[in-house]
């Protein structure tokens, strides 16, 4: 029905850069907010950045002034730009988007498989 797909993670180095992308794709309506979580090993999933549909964002404490989330509504897809990557941001990173299909009249939450991103010397 609707399916989240990720990309752009992988192995940096302390200091470097990673865009993770998100695309939506099926029977999509209407998308709501967008957003980004990550799960480090042994640790809960947390939140990361959100984007409205107004393009309003917000961050988590630890990625102010590092990530950016970005949307670009034409393709359904959500960003993620990472700078300054430290050995801590390393996580499996999950989007999530409020998405109306064409057959639901309420908004539901859709989440993507997750992409590894590995901050090391």
């Amino acid at each position: 029905q609707v399916q989240l797909d990720e990309s752009g993670g992988g192995l940096v180095q302390p200091g470097g850069s990673l865009r993770l992308s998100c695309a939506a794709s099926g029977s999509i309506d209407s998308i709501n907010h967008m957003g980004w979580y990550r799960q480090a090993p042994g640790k809960e999933r947390e939140w990361v950045a959100t984007i409205t549909s107004g393009d309003s964002t917000n961050y988590a404490d630890s990625g102010k002034g590092r990530f950016t989330i970005s949307r670009d509504n034409a393709k359904n897809t959500v960003y993620l730009q990472m700078n300054s990557l430290k050995p801590e941001d390393t996580a499996v990173y999950y989007c999530n988007a409020a998405i109306r299909t064409t057959t639901r009249s309420y908004y539901y939450d859709y989440w993507g498989q997750g992409t590894q991103v590995t901050v090391s010397p």
